[in-house]
Order: C-alpha cells, then sequence, then structure tokens
C-alpha cells in the first residue's frame, strides 16, 4: 500500500474516493483520461496488473466474462478476447440494456482485438444480450476508485457496478460462489472500515495491482438481488431494463416496491402491462405482439399473422440506420427489453430500416421517446415518427406507398 494514502478516522465514502483521485493526480500516477476525479481511474501499470489475470485459474477455466469498460480495465478486455473467451460488456449507464457481448469479426488480427478491446471498438463490435438470454458468467471484473485487502470496494459513486451485478442475480447470470476481481493501483489498496458498506455494495475476491495479486478471502455476502426499496421512480425511469425486471419479479411474487411508491403515484408497474410476457392469459396479444415478416415470409404461426391484420391502421414507427447485417430478432430482442414491441412490424433488412406499428398514436411517441439514442452493432438507430399516417394500415414513405408485414 502506497504510504501516501493515509485516511483518518471516521472518514466517509467520498472523503476517501477524494484523497484517492487527489494522490494519483497530485504523483502523476494516472494515465489518460485525466483529471481521474468522478472517474475509475485509469492508473500507470494497468496493462500489467491487467495481465496478471492469466495466471489465476477462475480466468483460465471461465468461459464468460463480464468486464466493466472502464478504461484501466481494456487490458483485461483484450485478454479475454486473445483467450477466445465470450466477453460482456455492461452498456454505458445502463442506457439501452445490460450486457453487450464484444464479437470480433471472423478472423480478426491482433490490431483489431484490440480495437474491439477499446471503448469504441466496445460500440462498434457488439450485440446486445436480452434478459431472457441464457447467460451464465463465470467470472466478474470491475473498476474500483478504492478497495481494501478484506474485499471492501468503493466505485466512484454512481453504484452501477452493484446495479449490474443485482442485475446479473435477478437473471440468473452469476452464482453465489462467480469471483469477483478488481483491477488498481498499489495506492487504491487502503484500509476502508467495514461500517462504511451497506447491503447492496458489492465485495470483491481478488485485487490484481501492478506488483501483487491479493486473495481477499472476503466473506460478506454478495448482493443478492435489487432492493427494490432503494431505487426511486428517478431511477426507474433513467435505467429502462429495470422496469422489465421489476414486472417480472412481482409476477414471482417478489416485494417490489420502491422507496418513494406511495397511492398519490401512478403504479410504474402499470407500463409493463403491455409486454408480450406480462399476460401468460392474454394468447392473442402474445400472438399479435410476436408477429412479423421478413419481405414476404411471416415470421410466426399463420394464425398469428393473420391476427395481426385485424388491428386496422396502425400509428407506425420509423427505424432507420439499422447495420448490414443485423437480423430482425436482435431488433425484436432490443424492442422486448424496452416494452416497445409492436402490433406490427415490417422489416426491410436490405434497405437498413424498419417500420413498428402501435394500436394509437400516444403509444408510438413513447416508444420513440424511450428508444432514443437505442444502438445495434454499435450503430445508433434513428428512430421517429412515420412521415405519413395512411388509413387501412399502409404507409408513405417518401412518397412511396409500402404495405406494412
Amino acid at each position: 500500500m502506497e504510504a501516501g494514502v493515509r485516511l483518518s478516522a471516521g472518514v466517509s465514502k467520498w472523503s476517501i474516493r477524494e484523497k484517492i483521485w487527489d494522490y494519483m493526480e497530485t504523483n502523476n500516477l494516472a494515465d489518460f483520461p485525466r483529471p481521474v476525479h468522478h472517474r475509475i481511474p485509469n492508473f500507470k501499470g494497468s496493462r500489467e496488473a491487467c495481465h496478471a489475470i492469466r495466471d489465476l485459474d477462475m480466468f483460465c477455466r471461465a468461459s464468460e466474462v463480464k468486464v466493466d469498460p472502464d478504461k484501466p480495465l481494456e487490458g483485461v478486455r483484450l485478454v479475454t478476447l486473445q483467450a477466445r473467451k465470450t466477453l460482456l460488456v455492461p452498456t454505458p449507464r445502463l442506457r439501452t440494456g445490460l450486457f453487450n457481448k464484444i464479437t470480433p469479426p471472423p478472423g480478426a488480427t491482433k490490431e483489431i482485438l484490440r480495437i474491439c478491446a477499446t471503448s469504441q471498438g466496445v460500440k462498434v463490435y457488439s450485440v446486445p444480450i436480452g434478459l431472457d438470454a441464457k447467460v451464465q458468467v463465470e467470472l466478474v471484473v470491475v473498476g474500483s476508485v478504492a478497495v481494501s485487502e478484506k474485499g471492501w470496494r468503493i466505485g466512484k459513486g454512481e453504484g452501477f457496478a452493484d446495479m449490474e451485478y443485482a442485475m446479473m442475480v435477478s437473471m440468473g447470470a452469476v452464482r453465489e460462489d462467480t469471483p469477483v476481481i478488481t483491477i488498481v493501483h498499489d495506492c487504491q489498496v487502503v484500509d476502508i472500515v467495514e461500517e462504511l458498506l451497506d447491503d447492496h455494495d458489492l465485495t470483491v475476491d481478488y485485487i490484481l495491482t501492478p506488483t501483487r495479486t491479493i486473495k481477499t478471502g472476503c466473506k460478506r455476502p454478495k448482493p443478492q438481488g435489487i432492493i427494490w426499496h432503494k431505487i426511486s421512480y428517478e431511477m426507474l425511469e433513467r435505467i429502462p431494463i429495470l422496469k422489465h425486471l421489476r414486472y417480472r419479479e412481482n409476477l414471482a411474487g417478489k416485494d417490489v416496491t420502491l422507496k418513494d411508491e406511495h397511492p398519490g403515484i401512478p403504479n410504474a408497474l402499470k407500463a409493463e402491462e403491455s409486454d408480450e410476457n406480462a399476460k401468460p392469459g392474454n394468447a392473442k396479444l402474445q400472438a399479435e405482439s410476436t408477429s412479423a415478416q421478413i419481405g414476404h415470409c411471416h415470421v410466426g404461426s399463420d394464425s398469428s399473422s393473420t391476427k395481426s391484420d385485424t388491428h386496422g391502421a396502425l400509428t407506425t414507427v420509423y427505424v432507420g440506420n439499422i447495420p448490414p447485417g443485423t437480423r430482425v430478432s436482435e431488433l425484436k430482442t432490443a424492442l422486448r427489453e424496452f416494452h416497445a414491441s409492436p402490433l406490427r412490424l415490417t422489416w426491410q433488412g436490405a434497405q437498413c430500416r424498419a417500420f413498428l406499428g402501435y394500436a394509437d398514436k400516444m403509444t408510438a411517441e413513447s416508444v420513440v421517446s424511450s428508444l432514443k439514442g437505442l444502438s445495434l452493432r454499435g450503430h445508433t438507430l434513428r428512430v421517429e415518427m412515420a412521415k405519413n399516417q395512411r388509413n387501412k394500415g399502409q404507409v408513405e414513405i417518401n412518397g412511396r406507398r409500402n404495405k406494412p408485414e
């Protein structure tokens, strides 16, 4: 431990962060981006610390590894890709889902793999992973601002690493014994009193620094799932995937009361009632929601396709800038995550676009708002109301009529 980082009695989490950030800047221990304040610090020697993970049996055995998108963990992402393991990276600030799976192109060179490990590469060479995907993360790697040899961890204060882990628990993606590793500079290893930890805080099992590998032996239980009474409505709106998880856990009979929920506030669960899995008994709605066509070939049963035609005129949303090679299933997965499954979907992959049909204008406008910034394979999609709505289920785009499928 760096002797210069000293913590006085009664310090708070925030004062520990400030001391670490100040010390790293003052002693020139930080690399780009700087200043390190309010970040997971990228430190000098991060590459060596990251490469040390190759010596751990748990890394050698793992086939699916989740690594945070922080700059100092770039080396771990590269090592994971070089080892041909499945690399999962959380979406930034959980805005558009939980995970992206990094998918290097076939025959990727060492240079391409290096690009894939960067934040820009994560955007370009990735596909979203839905909540229903059969993911089994065998190793979790997180960034930290400070950590103790006992395994107590302090992040940058926004709680995303804790939230990501809780979400993985909720979707069954991690087990109780799934190891958690953090990678930091030696000066970031400090004494932290356990009293500063809350029940939602993630602890770590191993610490890698440029000079040491520390096994913490931490026995404190990790988060057992999302603690709903600590989630606010504002957070629910900021992280759309939370809505889906909350609805699923409510169906499972769990208490999902939010910390600011009371009779005077509309129940956020009502927003999930349109999800295709929300009402198991409503087979007609499920069939209509999953009906789609590719070209002139229906996806789904003939009966569901016929039923979708009974909707008549729908309000249509245009989705453009779809990356070439994208499959309709990828778009459908993303739409399900945002509870935006349409009653009708027209797929025009060759033209890099799709049209989504909804029951009314209010629903369509809400979808446009919630899908703002949605990306597939690193491309931000263009999502907007279709220019002209026609009766009898027709849409006019740029002066040409297209029949919704």
